[in-house]
């Protein structure tokens, strides 16, 4: 449907109540925060906004008014940190501003070469403030808890609340040279 995505009777009529997702990605930040504003008060389930400026981004993640701010720089950044990560790093998201980051990392090895395989969360040695929120098997992902147990090759979310603790998350998902 061809129309303004800041029209309440289209959004209406194309059920946006229904909707799980409502992505506004326009070159226009203002449209893209306001449209999306008005699919999350008439029900979608999340809404995402592709934003370029810094300022609006930081509005948005303080009014929760929009689920997800999409920042190409931020985006770029994550690309950027992903390639100087030790370990098998398969991205990083840089958060609050570079305050924080989120990395995808893939667990290696077994229980004698890994810190991290064949160990069950609450076993791995995190440094304070990094939390492992989910992890991914094949084609599940799974909310981690404190009893799940790392497999070799799954990819595990990790969450962390000061960037300069990367290295130490790092080191843990490397192998040891015994590895082969």
């Amino acid at each position: 449907m061809l129309g303004d995505s800041a029209d309440e009777d289209l959004l209406l009529e194309e059920n946006i109540d229904q909707m799980d997702v409502f992505c506004a990605v326009t070159n226009d930040d203002e449209a893209n925060i306001l449209s999306s504003m008005l699919a999350k008060q008439l029900g979608a389930g999340k809404v995402m906004s592709l934003v370029n400026r810094h300022a609006y981004v930081d509005l948005i993640e303080k009014q929760a008014t929009v689920d997800v701010a999409i920042s190409p720089q931020q985006v770029t950044i994550g690309a950027l940190l992903t390639h100087v990560r030790r370990g098998d790093v398969v991205a990083v998201h840089s958060l609050r501003r570079g305050a924080a980051e989120a990395i995808e990392a893939v667990a290696h090895g077994d229980a004698r070469t890994s810190r991290v395989v064949g160990r069950r969360i609450e076993q791995i040695n995190l440094p304070e403030g990094a939390t492992i929120g989910a992890v991914v098997r094949g084609e599940a992902v799974m909310m981690a808890h404190h009893d799940t147990l790392i497999e070799t090759d799954d990819h595990l979310i990790i969450f962390m609340q000061d960037r300069r603790k990367t290295l130490e998350v790092e080191k843990l998902f490397q192998v040891s040279v015994t590895f082969m």
